[in-house]
Protein backbone atom coordinates (compact mmCIF):
# COMPACT_ATOMS: atom_id res chain seq x y z
CA UNK A 1 0.00 0.00 0.00
CA UNK A 2 1.41 3.17 -1.29
CA UNK A 3 -0.68 6.37 -0.35
CA UNK A 4 -0.37 9.21 -2.13
CA UNK A 5 0.05 12.54 0.83
CA UNK A 6 -0.17 16.04 -0.39
CA UNK A 7 2.80 18.23 0.06
CA UNK A 8 1.56 20.31 3.41
CA UNK A 9 0.68 17.09 5.08
CA UNK A 10 3.13 17.49 7.68
CA UNK A 11 1.12 20.94 8.22
CA UNK A 12 -2.18 19.37 8.12
CA UNK A 13 -1.17 16.79 10.62
CA UNK A 14 0.01 19.39 13.19
CA UNK A 15 -2.92 21.77 12.78
CA UNK A 16 -4.49 18.17 14.03
CA UNK A 17 -2.93 17.27 16.81
CA UNK A 18 -4.19 19.38 19.41
CA UNK A 19 -7.58 17.88 18.60
CA UNK A 20 -6.28 14.62 18.41
CA UNK A 21 -5.33 14.65 21.73
CA UNK A 22 -8.27 16.30 23.21
CA UNK A 23 -10.28 13.28 21.24
CA UNK A 24 -8.25 9.95 22.35
CA UNK A 25 -9.84 8.44 25.31
CA UNK A 26 -7.36 8.44 28.36
CA UNK A 27 -9.78 5.58 29.94
CA UNK A 28 -8.56 3.39 27.39
CA UNK A 29 -5.16 3.52 28.52
CA UNK A 30 -6.07 3.09 31.97
CA UNK A 31 -7.56 -0.17 31.10
CA UNK A 32 -4.47 -0.65 28.60
CA UNK A 33 -1.83 -0.09 31.47
CA UNK A 34 -3.07 -3.08 33.50
CA UNK A 35 -2.90 -5.12 30.18
CA UNK A 36 0.39 -4.39 29.67
CA UNK A 37 3.18 -7.26 30.32
CA UNK A 38 5.82 -6.65 32.73
CA UNK A 39 9.15 -6.63 30.80
CA UNK A 40 10.77 -4.04 30.22
CA UNK A 41 11.58 -1.94 28.19
CA UNK A 42 7.60 -2.19 26.73
CA UNK A 43 8.28 -2.38 23.20
CA UNK A 44 5.39 -0.54 21.26
CA UNK A 45 4.80 -0.70 17.34
CA UNK A 46 3.30 2.49 16.12
CA UNK A 47 1.83 2.42 12.48
CA UNK A 48 1.40 5.19 10.37
CA UNK A 49 3.19 6.91 12.91
CA UNK A 50 3.26 10.10 10.75
CA UNK A 51 5.24 12.93 12.56
CA UNK A 52 4.90 11.15 15.75
CA UNK A 53 1.54 12.58 17.43
CA UNK A 54 0.74 9.25 18.96
CA UNK A 55 3.96 8.72 20.44
CA UNK A 56 4.09 12.46 21.67
CA UNK A 57 0.73 11.89 23.66
CA UNK A 58 0.82 8.00 24.90
CA UNK A 59 4.68 7.58 25.95
CA UNK A 60 4.40 9.88 28.85
CA UNK A 61 1.08 8.45 29.80
CA UNK A 62 2.70 5.26 30.52
CA UNK A 63 5.11 3.58 33.14
CA UNK A 64 8.65 1.90 32.72
CA UNK A 65 10.95 2.04 30.13
CA UNK A 66 9.82 1.60 26.63
CA UNK A 67 11.30 1.13 23.01
CA UNK A 68 8.88 2.38 19.98
CA UNK A 69 9.04 1.35 16.61
CA UNK A 70 7.85 3.82 14.24
CA UNK A 71 6.86 2.70 10.95
CA UNK A 72 5.49 4.99 8.02
CA UNK A 73 6.26 5.27 4.27
CA UNK A 74 7.44 8.92 4.40
CA UNK A 75 11.31 9.08 6.04
CA UNK A 76 11.09 13.13 6.46
CA UNK A 77 7.69 12.58 8.38
CA UNK A 78 9.74 9.76 10.46
CA UNK A 79 12.44 12.03 11.00
CA UNK A 80 10.30 14.24 12.36
CA UNK A 81 8.71 11.77 14.70
CA UNK A 82 11.98 10.67 15.77
CA UNK A 83 13.12 14.10 16.43
CA UNK A 84 10.11 14.58 19.02
CA UNK A 85 9.25 11.68 20.76
CA UNK A 86 9.64 12.20 24.52
CA UNK A 87 12.79 11.19 26.34
CA UNK A 88 11.01 9.59 29.31
CA UNK A 89 8.03 8.01 30.70
CA UNK A 90 5.18 8.73 33.46
CA UNK A 91 7.28 7.44 35.72
CA UNK A 92 11.14 9.29 34.41
CA UNK A 93 12.24 5.86 32.92
CA UNK A 94 13.53 5.91 29.47
CA UNK A 95 12.23 5.90 25.92
CA UNK A 96 13.92 4.79 22.84
CA UNK A 97 12.93 4.97 19.38
CA UNK A 98 13.82 3.63 16.42
CA UNK A 99 11.89 4.04 13.11
CA UNK A 100 10.96 1.90 10.05
CA UNK A 101 10.35 2.91 6.50
CA UNK A 102 7.77 0.58 4.77
CA UNK A 103 4.56 -0.66 3.93
CA UNK A 104 2.06 -1.21 6.87
CA UNK A 105 -0.16 -4.29 4.99
CA UNK A 106 3.03 -5.74 4.44
CA UNK A 107 3.59 -6.35 8.30
CA UNK A 108 4.16 -9.88 9.27
CA UNK A 109 4.49 -11.97 12.97
CA UNK A 110 8.05 -11.75 12.70
CA UNK A 111 7.88 -7.59 12.51
CA UNK A 112 5.73 -7.79 15.92
CA UNK A 113 7.56 -10.60 17.31
CA UNK A 114 8.54 -8.42 20.29
CA UNK A 115 5.58 -5.86 20.48
CA UNK A 116 4.15 -5.55 24.00
CA UNK A 117 1.22 -3.04 22.59
CA UNK A 118 0.39 -2.02 18.52
CA UNK A 119 -1.13 1.15 18.14
CA UNK A 120 -2.32 3.58 15.30
CA UNK A 121 -3.53 6.77 15.21
CA UNK A 122 -6.25 7.70 12.09
CA UNK A 123 -5.21 4.90 10.20
CA UNK A 124 -8.12 2.34 9.45
CA UNK A 125 -10.09 4.20 6.93
CA UNK A 126 -6.90 4.31 4.52
CA UNK A 127 -7.33 0.55 4.33
CA UNK A 128 -9.23 -2.48 2.34
CA UNK A 129 -11.50 -4.55 3.62
CA UNK A 130 -8.55 -7.18 2.75
CA UNK A 131 -5.62 -5.12 4.26
CA UNK A 132 -7.34 -4.63 7.69
CA UNK A 133 -8.46 -8.77 7.89
CA UNK A 134 -4.52 -9.03 7.21
CA UNK A 135 -3.51 -6.52 9.65
CA UNK A 136 -5.90 -7.40 12.67
CA UNK A 137 -4.68 -11.30 12.34
CA UNK A 138 -0.99 -9.82 12.37
CA UNK A 139 -1.92 -8.17 15.69
CA UNK A 140 -4.14 -10.71 17.37
CA UNK A 141 -1.64 -13.68 16.56
CA UNK A 142 0.65 -11.22 18.11
CA UNK A 143 -0.60 -11.94 21.56
CA UNK A 144 -0.54 -8.36 23.04
CA UNK A 145 -3.07 -5.50 23.38
CA UNK A 146 -3.98 -3.58 20.36
CA UNK A 147 -4.78 -0.08 20.18
CA UNK A 148 -6.12 2.01 17.05
CA UNK A 149 -7.24 5.57 17.84
CA UNK A 150 -9.14 8.52 16.34
CA UNK A 151 -11.06 6.30 13.48
CA UNK A 152 -13.67 8.11 11.57
CA UNK A 153 -17.28 7.10 11.78
CA UNK A 154 -18.34 9.58 9.04
CA UNK A 155 -20.75 11.15 10.99
CA UNK A 156 -20.20 14.71 10.97
CA UNK A 157 -22.48 17.90 13.46
CA UNK A 158 -22.25 21.56 11.88
CA UNK A 159 -23.40 24.50 13.82
CA UNK A 160 -25.51 26.79 12.57
CA UNK A 161 -27.00 23.60 10.65
CA UNK A 162 -27.55 24.03 6.81
CA UNK A 163 -30.48 22.15 4.76
CA UNK A 164 -27.38 21.20 2.43
CA UNK A 165 -24.97 19.52 5.41
CA UNK A 166 -26.30 15.80 4.90
CA UNK A 167 -25.79 15.75 1.37
CA UNK A 168 -22.37 16.55 1.51
CA UNK A 169 -21.42 14.27 4.23
CA UNK A 170 -22.89 11.19 2.22
CA UNK A 171 -21.17 12.46 -0.72
CA UNK A 172 -18.23 12.97 1.22
CA UNK A 173 -18.64 9.09 3.21
CA UNK A 174 -18.85 7.90 -0.33
CA UNK A 175 -15.88 9.65 -1.17
CA UNK A 176 -14.12 7.98 2.13
CA UNK A 177 -15.08 4.54 0.23
CA UNK A 178 -13.86 5.01 -3.48
CA UNK A 179 -11.16 2.93 -5.48
CA UNK A 180 -8.00 4.01 -5.58
CA UNK A 181 -5.79 2.17 -7.75
CA UNK A 182 -8.20 -0.77 -7.33
CA UNK A 183 -7.80 -0.81 -3.82
CA UNK A 184 -11.26 0.18 -2.35
CA UNK A 185 -11.33 1.79 0.89
CA UNK A 186 -13.10 0.89 3.75
CA UNK A 187 -13.60 4.82 4.72
CA UNK A 188 -16.06 5.38 8.09
CA UNK A 189 -16.65 1.75 8.18
CA UNK A 190 -13.71 0.48 8.84
CA UNK A 191 -13.55 0.41 12.81
CA UNK A 192 -16.75 -1.45 12.91
CA UNK A 193 -14.95 -3.58 10.63
CA UNK A 194 -11.91 -4.11 12.79
CA UNK A 195 -13.96 -4.84 16.03
CA UNK A 196 -16.02 -7.83 14.59
CA UNK A 197 -12.63 -8.93 13.06
CA UNK A 198 -10.78 -8.92 16.36
CA UNK A 199 -13.55 -10.46 18.43
CA UNK A 200 -13.61 -13.41 15.99
CA UNK A 201 -10.38 -14.27 17.30
CA UNK A 202 -11.64 -14.12 20.74
CA UNK A 203 -10.26 -11.13 21.94
CA UNK A 204 -12.42 -8.15 24.30
CA UNK A 205 -12.76 -5.22 22.18
CA UNK A 206 -13.38 -1.92 23.93
CA UNK A 207 -14.89 1.03 21.87
CA UNK A 208 -14.99 4.47 23.23
CA UNK A 209 -16.30 8.12 21.31
CA UNK A 210 -13.21 10.45 20.70
CA UNK A 211 -14.89 13.40 18.45
CA UNK A 212 -13.36 16.24 17.25
CA UNK A 213 -15.33 19.26 18.74
CA UNK A 214 -14.14 22.39 17.03
CA UNK A 215 -15.07 25.82 18.18
CA UNK A 216 -13.94 29.41 17.89
CA UNK A 217 -10.32 28.53 19.43
CA UNK A 218 -9.99 25.83 16.93
CA UNK A 219 -11.08 27.84 14.09
CA UNK A 220 -7.87 27.18 11.70
CA UNK A 221 -8.52 23.74 12.02
CA UNK A 222 -12.12 23.70 11.25
CA UNK A 223 -11.50 25.94 8.40
CA UNK A 224 -8.87 23.94 7.34
CA UNK A 225 -11.17 20.58 7.66
CA UNK A 226 -14.15 22.11 5.91
CA UNK A 227 -11.84 22.87 2.83
CA UNK A 228 -11.19 18.92 2.61
CA UNK A 229 -14.55 17.80 3.21
CA UNK A 230 -16.38 19.96 0.49
CA UNK A 231 -13.87 19.53 -1.75
CA UNK A 232 -13.95 15.84 -1.74
CA UNK A 233 -17.98 15.74 -1.27
CA UNK A 234 -17.86 17.62 -4.76
CA UNK A 235 -14.95 14.91 -6.17
CA UNK A 236 -17.51 12.51 -5.22
CA UNK A 237 -20.61 14.62 -6.72
CA UNK A 238 -19.43 16.91 -9.83
CA UNK A 239 -23.09 18.31 -9.35
CA UNK A 240 -21.99 19.09 -5.78
CA UNK A 241 -20.22 22.34 -7.41
CA UNK A 242 -23.08 24.38 -8.76
CA UNK A 243 -25.28 24.29 -6.09
CA UNK A 244 -22.74 24.85 -2.61
CA UNK A 245 -21.12 28.45 -4.12
CA UNK A 246 -23.15 30.31 -1.45
CA UNK A 247 -23.16 27.53 1.22
CA UNK A 248 -19.28 27.42 1.04
CA UNK A 249 -19.12 31.57 1.26
CA UNK A 250 -21.37 30.94 4.43
CA UNK A 251 -19.48 28.53 6.03
CA UNK A 252 -16.09 29.88 5.51
CA UNK A 253 -16.90 33.03 6.64
CA UNK A 254 -18.49 31.64 9.53
CA UNK A 255 -15.22 29.98 10.18
CA UNK A 256 -12.84 32.69 9.88
CA UNK A 257 -14.73 34.72 12.36
CA UNK A 258 -15.22 31.37 15.10
CA UNK A 259 -18.51 30.95 14.36
CA UNK A 260 -18.62 27.08 12.66
CA UNK A 261 -19.00 24.93 15.24
CA UNK A 262 -17.84 21.23 14.30
CA UNK A 263 -18.11 17.69 15.34
CA UNK A 264 -16.30 14.97 13.57
CA UNK A 265 -16.98 11.82 15.34
CA UNK A 266 -13.87 9.10 15.89
CA UNK A 267 -13.87 5.92 17.90
CA UNK A 268 -11.44 5.04 19.73
CA UNK A 269 -10.68 0.75 19.99
CA UNK A 270 -8.49 -1.41 22.23
CA UNK A 271 -8.56 -5.27 21.69
CA UNK A 272 -7.29 -7.06 24.31
CA UNK A 273 -6.17 -10.97 25.10
CA UNK A 274 -8.56 -12.71 27.38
Amino acid sequence: MSIELPPDFAQWLALREPADVAARSTDLVDTLRVALPDRRPVVVHDLGAGTGSLGRWLAPLLPGAQHWILYDQDPDLLARARAGMPAVAADGAPVTVETRVGDLTRLTNTDLTDAALVTASALLDMLTAVELDRLVTVCAEAGCPTLFLVSVTGTVRLTPADPLDDEIAAAFNAHQRRSVGGRRLLGPDAVEACAAAFARYGLDVHLRPSPWVLGSDQAALAGEWFTGWLDAAREQCPDLTDRTGGYERRRRAEAETGRLGVIVDHVDLLALHR
